[in-house]
């Protein structure tokens, strides 16, 4: 029976005649104790103010009901749960690929493009790509990975350092909260 009543408090509170114990803990509308009532006396000083009684602690003893309007509960919290949906942000990775042997005009162009990411607010996970006997040279991969780690250092940091996972060098790197500040206050004047 206790595991039953568990289940149901976790899906949706009992409301009005769905409450079946003989007697609760009563909070009225304002959120005053009022004491222990029998269900029925309590189920009528409810209705009197035209209001709902909720059984919202169904395992205390005895179980707490509150007198109050259940669809305007139900409304409000739908908006703060909408509220909080809204103020998450989700941290985007986008990642840059190279190859131990990259030219240095490419190399810029790649670079480039990973301060754009970074101004969005994204983290980069830049990968070395080696091939063949390329792998017999893991340092021209760190090497690149430490030249571009030293050339972003005032727009990003380094969140994990280079490490080699099968044919790849991984790197990812993060902005400096300053350097997502300046490119949204840029996009608002735009605005």
């Amino acid at each position: 029976m206790q595991k039953e009543v568990g289940a149901i408090a976790a899906q949706e509170p009992r409301l009005n005649d769905e409450i079946n114990v003989r007697e609760c803990r009563l909070i009225g509308y304002d959120g005053t104790q009022m004491g222990i009532y029998d269900v029925r006396e309590a189920l009528r000083i409810a209705e009197n103010q035209q209001l709902d009684l909720v059984e919202i602690a169904p395992n205390a003893n005895p179980p707490v009901c509150r007198i109050m309007d259940y669809g305007k509960f139900k409304y409000d919290q739908a908006i703060k749960a909408k509220q909080a949906r809204k103020k998450q942000t989700k941290v985007e990775i986008k990642e840059m690929k190279f190859r131990p042997k990259i030219d240095i005009g490419d190399y810029t162009t790649k670079k480039k493009h990973i301060i754009r990411f970074l101004q969005d607010g994204a983290k980069v996970k830049i990968t070395i790509m080696f091939r063949g006997r390329e792998m017999a040279h893991p340092d021209q991969g760190l090497s690149i990975l430490e030249r571009l780690a030293d050339d972003l250092k005032d727009v990003a940091v380094v969140e994990n350092q280079p490490k080699m996972e099968g044919r790849n060098m991984h790197m990812l790197i993060a902005p400096l909260p300053s350097t997502v500040k300046k490119t949204a206050k840029a996009n608002k004047e735009e605005k």
